[in-house]
């Protein structure tokens, strides 16, 4: 599914990601809970940022999404998220309970338990912190 008010690609618009391509390194991850073509709490790389739009690296595909709906960083993500269980969540096991963590290098999902300081990835084998403390997806009181 694609991120809600995102207009469609063109070949200014490439031209223009290879000149971004050569930049600072960008990162970018929701910033709401939303049902779009991201895994939520996974960091990508910018592309290109246009007024509205960030252009995001996700596999294999170029992704545009609205700006309003991105958090980013000027700093490569080094931290597990811990991302409170959508709603609409798919493919996620039950026995995971109300969270998972996702992977700061690769993206993939891990179920997480206790609190520990660390944690390996299944899926890369890296060893990353996690971030017990931000409060991702989840209301400020």
């Amino acid at each position: 599914m694609a991120c809600p008010e995102v207009a469609g690609n063109g070949r200014a618009q490439t031209r223009a990601m290879r000149a971004t391509e050569a930049s600072p390194h960008i990162w970018a991850r929701l910033r709401l809970d939303v049902n779009c073509a991201l895994r939520r709490g996974a960091w990508y790389r910018v592309i290109r940022l246009t007024k509205d739009t960030a252009t995001l690296a996700v596999i294999r595909d170029r992704v545009p999404v609205a700006r309003r709906l991105l958090q980013t960083t000027f700093e490569p993500p080094s931290r597990w998220t811990i991302v409170p269980l959508p709603k609409d969540a798919a493919n996620v096991p039950p026995e995971w309970g109300s969270r998972y963590a996702v992977c700061p290098a690769c993206h993939a999902r891990s179920p997480i338990t206790d609190f520990p300081p660390d944690m390996r990835c299944p899926q890369c084998r890296g060893v990353y912190g996690i971030a017990w403390d931000e409060r991702y997806l989840t209301r400020k009181a």
